[in-house]
Order: C-alpha cells, then structure tokens, then sequence
C-alpha cells in the first residue's frame, strides 16, 4: 500500500499537495560588508608588503605591521560565521528565526503576533541595499532583530504581505 506522503517529502511538500502555497522566504544577513572588511585587509596587507621590501628598514619591526590586516581577517571571518549561521524563515504561518554556530537559539513565533516590522538604514547600507529589519511581537521577548540584510523593504513587505494573508481583518502598520 502507497504512503499518502512518503517518509522523505518535507512539511513544504506537504503543504503543497494540499493545496496551500506558502512558499517559504529565508533570510540570512548579507556579506556585502564582510567581503569590503576582507578586501580591505588584503589592500593593507599588499601595502604593507610593498612599503616594507621596497625600503631600506635595517630591521625587521615593520613586520609588525601585519598585526593590523590580520586582526582585520579575524573579525571579518567572525562576522561571516555569525552571517552564514543566522536565519529568519518565514514557513506557512510562522517565522522561524535561528542564530548560532556551537551553542544555537532558536524562536518560533506565529504570525498572528506580529505586531510591528521596521526597517533601519544607515546612510552606508542604503548605498549598499542592506538594512536592519526588527519585528516586534506579542510576548515577554518582543522583537526579532535581522541585522544587515539584502532589501530589507523589500523582506519587510513580504512579511507584511503574509500576517495580511493570515488575518485579513488586522490592520499592521
């Protein structure tokens, strides 16, 4: 006898066959920024190279110097982990947001506790298209904060686009 939804189909599958399409959005903070900080720290680190074996240093103290480039890569790797293991998905009627690489946190909040959906930007980010996006909701922890992410007006829409979809007698500012 055939499985109506075989062992391997996901809860997207799922919801699919059954008529429903609620694509799911995921969401992960860009790495516009972390690819300028590395850019930046092989331009210094090239310099630094340039300026210390084209001149006559008797010593070798300028090697120092490359301290400064990499410190730059330390941090820019860091934020490039904490980028690739930070997700907001939005999933039927939820939003799923995890963070985390070693030790994760994980919310799950429905969308009929969406109450607000902002969007911050720098004058850096609106030249970069990114943004912070904070979703405020219902409950003892309150909001939800996406730093830097691709268009987040955008991302921001679609949310709204979908706690409209979920209760289309609430109005959301």
């Amino acid at each position: 006898m055939e499985e109506p939804f075989p062992s391997a189909c996901t809860r997207q599958d799922t919801i699919s066959r059954l008529g429903f399409s609620m694509a799911a959005l995921k969401i992960r903070p860009s790495t516009k920024l972390v690819t300028i900080n590395y850019a930046f720290a092989l331009l210094l680190t090239a310099g630094i190279a340039w300026l210390g074996w084209s001149s006559s240093f008797r010593t070798n103290w300028w090697m120092l110097a490359f301290a400064v480039p990499a410190l730059l890569i330390v941090l820019a790797a860091s934020r490039h982990l904490r980028a690739v293991f930070t997700t907001l998905e939005l999933v039927g009627d939820r939003l799923k947001f995890e963070s985390g690489m070693l030790a994760k946190t994980s919310r799950s909040v429905p969308l009929s506790k969406v109450q607000d959906v902002t969007v911050s930007q720098t004058f850096g980010q609106r030249l970069l298209g990114i943004g912070d996006l904070t979703i405020e909701t219902a409950g003892e922890t309150g909001r939800l904060h996406m730093p830097e992410i691709n268009s987040p007006r955008e991302v921001a829409e679609k949310i709204l686009d979908r706690v409209a979809e979920q209760n289309p007698n609430r109005k959301i500012s």
